[in-house]
């Protein structure tokens, strides 16, 4: 089944040309089912880059998705036109009475900033606070993962010595659990990232539970069942160049950066990189709508209040 966008936004032809079932909304009127609402708080820079990257991985499902993009009032984004934010996305008190199946927010390169610092802090506080009624499901990647966790969890974020750069292995921890249905015993998934959460602060936190970590790159996913939370630390979003066009941009700058870590053929930045997240990437999105949302949340959208949770 489709994800339902508009057929202006630039994702579509993108998405259309990879063969992947996107609908406009004349189309979709003719359907006669409920199709998954799902929001996504897009907090990057380069936003048309990460909304199709995250719209291509969720069309990859079996079911129909409606998908309401959002950005933040109180900070402009200054690499992304203005007219498409204007055209195709809207801001917090324009959806504050409605309700979501899902959330996605994504990460943001603001992570050297302690987390009162960032300029829409406080906004994005009130937009989880909001969530946990409106929502039924949370799904945070890269740095609103740790922003989450912190927020509801008090788990703090710790700077590493160095920069987790690069396609990293992982070990799934946790056995039989829905999200990682269908998930080898190792598997692979890109980090750009130099603050961290650790095992041993998540362990403090009965409510969560980690589900697959890195010896290198650390705790990878972590996720709290009552309150229909995930949390992913990398960015199994990022599509074949994401990294190289990051590496390449701090070279132009001037910033000192190492060549990402088991990206390039033959760690060769000259040559091309080779994909080893993609197969993954598709699961976990796929699990977390099939059983973190469509198979839990209600029909009638609005009665999952009575689901929600008293302890955040």
């Amino acid at each position: 089944m489709p994800i339902k966008i508009p057929e202006k936004l630039p994702a579509y032809e993108v998405l259309k040309a990879e063969h992947i079932f996107v609908m406009d909304d004349e189309r979709a009127i003719h359907q006669d089912i409920r199709p998954l609402k799902i929001a996504i708080l897009n907090l990057a820079p380069l936003k048309i880059a990460t909304e199709t990257q995250l719209l291509r991985l969720l069309g990859n499902t079996s079911l129909q998705i409606e998908i309401t993009l959002l950005r933040t009032s109180t900070y402009q984004s200054k690499e992304t036109p203005a007219e498409h934010l204007w055209n195709f996305y809207q801001k917090f008190d324009q959806i504050g009475r409605e309700y979501f199946d899902g959330l996605i927010i994504t990460g943001a390169p603001v992570e050297h900033l302690a987390f009162e610092q960032v300029e829409y802090w406080e906004e994005l506080k009130a937009f989880l606070n909001w969530s946990i009624n409106h929502v039924f499901a949370r799904l945070y990647l890269g740095w609103s993962a740790q922003a989450a966790l912190f927020h509801h969890f008090g788990v703090p974020k710790v700077s590493s010595e160095v920069k987790q750069f690069g396609v990293y292995k992982h070990q799934v921890v946790a056995q039989d659990v829905d999200l990682l249905r269908g998930f080898d015993d190792t598997f692979y998934a890109p980090h750009s990232h130099q603050t961290e959460v650790r095992r041993s602060d998540i362990e403090k936190v009965r409510d969560l539970r980690i589900l697959a970590e890195s010896k290198k790159a650390g705790v990878y996913i972590v996720e709290s069942p009552l309150n229909r939370q995930v949390f992913i630390t990398g960015q199994p979003e990022y599509d074949t160049l994401t990294l190289k066009n990051e590496y390449e941009s701090n070279l132009a700058a001037g910033l000192p950066t190492a060549i990402p870590a088991n990206y390039f053929t033959e760690n060769n930045p000259g040559k091309s990189p080779v994909v080893r997240w993609r197969g993954h990437s598709n699961l976990l999105f796929a699990n977390w709508i099939n059983y973190c949302v469509y198979q839990e949340t209600p029909y009638e959208i609005i009665q999952f209040n009575q689901y929600a949770t008293t302890r955040l």
